[in-house]
């Protein structure tokens, strides 16, 4: 896992490449978005791991966690309010949400943890939506081949569908609905892209579980 040193240090590079790949970004919001629409009206949610708020504030998203005291206070300025914590142990009761937002699973230390506290802080029919670098896709095999030039990357762990659909078959999670963005290299990717139904061709996979 980064550590949260990692992130403190380099909060600037973090945003920019947010401003140097729009299209990218933008691309995995519309992903992440489809999986919001058929979800009641004005239901709590939060992000866990969260950054700087980069998905959080277009998602609508009002409460999370973040580790990291400099990545938060960005998230903070864009008017989220933050628990610190991590994704292995959240500081919650059960039974609080109707929804979770992992978009940062691969510097989680442990998956099976986090998913296991998802599990936990979510109410019954609650669902876990989790954005993801496929690692049999492109994007993922490039940021694992320069993984040690890397700031971010250095000790990330990338999961395939496969994978993380036993992870969260085994955490309790039913009914698993994908959809998946981002065709193409990273750096040819010039316009937003529409999200597709399924996994397979996209570097980008969302994936939407219920807890029963």
């Amino acid at each position: 896992m980064a550590t949260t040193a990692v992130f403190d240090e380099h909060v600037s590079q973090y945003e920019q490449w947010y401003e140097d790949h729009p299209e990218v970004y933008q691309s995995e919001i519309l992903a992440l978005q489809e999986q919001f629409l058929e979800m009641p009206q004005n239901i709590r949610g939060i992000e866990v791991g969260l950054g700087t708020g980069r998905f959080s504030e277009p998602l609508g998203i009002k409460e999370g966690i973040e580790p990291s005291l400099e990545m938060a206070k960005k998230a903070f300025d864009r008017g989220i309010e933050i628990m610190k914590g991590k994704a292995e142990h959240l500081p919650y009761s059960a039974l609080q949400f109707d929804f979770v937002l992992f978009v940062t699973i691969c510097h989680f230390s442990n998956v099976k943890k986090a998913l296991s506290e998802a599990f936990r802080v979510l109410k019954s029919d609650g669902a876990i939506i989790i954005g993801f670098l496929d690692k049999e896709r492109s994007i993922a095999k490039s940021y694992m081949g320069k993984r040690d030039r890397s700031n971010f990357y250095r000790t990330a762990t990338f999961y395939s569908v496969s994978e993380l659909e036993q992870l969260l078959k085994k955490s309790g999670f039913k009914n698993m609905k994908y959809n998946q963005t981002l065709f193409g290299e990273l750096e040819s990717i010039k316009e937003v892209q529409i999200p597709k139904t399924g996994h397979g061709l996209g570097s980008f996979v969302t994936v939407k579980a219920i807890k029963p």
